[in-house]
C-alpha cells in the first residue's frame, strides 16, 4: 500500500516512499548531489525532495550521519564557507575517491535493479 502525505500548498494527496526502500542508498544519494558541487545540509536536504518530487524527504539527523560517515571514508571533504550575511555554513565537496565510491556504487545499483525487477516482476515458464 502506497503511503501518503497531505501536501497544503498543493491541496492534495500526494504519495511518499517508505524511508526502508531508500535507506541504504543515501551515502549515493548525497555523493550523486556532491558530484554536480559542492553544497551545505539545508540545500542537500532541499535538493533531494526536489529531485524526488517530494515523494521522499531525507531528516537532519540521517543526514548529518551520512556526511560524518562519507568523510570518515575520505569520500567527502568539509568546509566552512564565508558568508556576508547570516550564520557560517559548512559546506561539502566530493573528492576523487567519492567519485569513484560513486561510480561502484552506482554499477551495484543498476545490477541490483535488474535482478529484483527480474525477482518481483518476472515469469516462472
Amino acid at each position: 500500500m502506497l503511503n501518503y502525505i497531505y501536501r497544503k500548498e498543493d491541496k492534495i494527496m500526494k504519495p511518499i516512499i517508505s524511508k526502508d526502500i531508500i535507506r541504504g542508498h543515501t551515502t549515493t544519494i548525497v555523493l550523486n548531489i556532491l558530484s554536480q558541487g559542492d553544497s551545505y545540509g539545508y540545500e542537500i536536504a532541499k535538493t533531494i525532495r526536489q529531485l524526488s518530487h517530494e515523494a521522499y524527504e531525507l531528516n537532519e539527523a540521517t543526514l548529518y550521519t551520512v556526511f560524518r560517515r562519507l568523510e570518515k571514508n575520505g569520500d567527502i571533504q568539509s568546509y566552512w564557507g564565508d558568508e556576508s550575511q547570516g550564520g557560517r555554513r559548512k559546506y561539502y565537496k566530493i573528492t576523487e575517491q567519492g567519485t569513484e565510491t560513486l561510480k561502484t556504487n552506482v554499477k551495484e545499483w543498476n545490477f541490483a535493479k535488474h535482478v529484483i525487477d527480474d525477482l518481483i516482476l518476472g515469469r516462472i515458464d
